[in-house]
C-alpha cells in the first residue's frame, strides 16, 4: 500500500459564480460537473478518532459511495494529512455495519461540488450552507501558483474543516442545528 498524503487549502469566495469565473480565468479545465455530496462522519462513543484528530467518513454522491480515513493534520501553512480512500458498494450498508461495530454518525454535512483541473492541482468549488469555498488540492508549489492565479495569497488560506467552519458560523449566527445540511429537517 502506498502512503497517500492529502495537501489542500480552502479560499472563501462570495458566490459560486465569482469562484467559477476566477477559476476559468486561470485556464483550468472542467473535470467533474456540479453534484451533491453527502458526508457522514463516524466515531466511537468515547470519541477515539476525534481525540486522535482523525476522521472516518462515508461520502455519497450520485449513487456512489467512498470510505475515507484521514489522519491527524500535520503542522504547516497548508492542511497536510494522510488519507486512505476506497470505493464501497453501498454506503448505507457499510454505515450499518460500522454502527453494529460500535461507531455512530456524529456529524453530517452536505455541499454541492464541481471540480476543475490545472497542472497537478484539482480545484473544487464547494457551495455549502455556510458559504462558497474553493478548495485547491495537489502539490505545494502548484497550490501556491493557483492561489496567486486566483488573486489570493497564503494569508487567505483556510485550513479548518467544514465542521469547524460550520460550528463558527453557527455560533456567529446564533442557531443550533446539529448538522451542516441544506434543509433543517434533521
Amino acid at each position: 500500500m502506498t502512503l497517500m498524503i492529502e495537501r489542500e487549502v480552502k479560499l472563501r469566495f462570495d458566490s459560486p459564480e465569482e469562484a467559477r469565473a476566477a477559476i476559468l480565468a486561470t485556464g483550468a479545465t472542467p473535470l467533474r460537473c456540479r453534484r451533491l455530496q453527502e458526508d457522514a462522519l463516524l466515531d466511537t462513543e468515547d470519541e477515539t478518532l476525534r481525540r486522535r484528530q482523525c476522521a472516518l467518513r462515508i461520502r455519497t454522491e450520485g449513487g456512489k459511495s467512498l470510505l475515507t480515513f484521514k489522519g491527524p493534520v500535520q503542522p504547516g501553512t497548508m492542511k497536510v494529512r494522510e488519507e486512505f480512500e476506497t470505493v464501497i458498494g453501498d454506503g448505507q450498508v457499510l454505515q450499518h455495519v460500522l454502527e453494529e461495530l460500535g461507531l455512530h454518525v456524529w456529524f453530517r454535512c452536505e455541499k454541492y461540488r464541481e471540480e476543475y483541473a490545472a497542472e497537478d492541482v484539482t480545484i473544487a468549488i464547494d457551495e455549502t450552507p455556510v458559504g462558497t469555498f474553493v478548495e485547491i488540492e495537489g502539490g505545494e508549489q502548484s497550490i501556491l501558483t493557483m492561489t496567486a492565479a486566483l488573486g489570493r495569497s497564503t494569508s487567505d488560506f483556510i485550513l479548518d474543516s467544514y465542521r469547524g467552519l460550520f460550528i463558527k458560523h453557527r455560533e456567529e449566527h446564533g442557531f443550533h442545528a446539529p448538522y451542516m445540511v441544506f434543509s433543517d429537517e434533521e
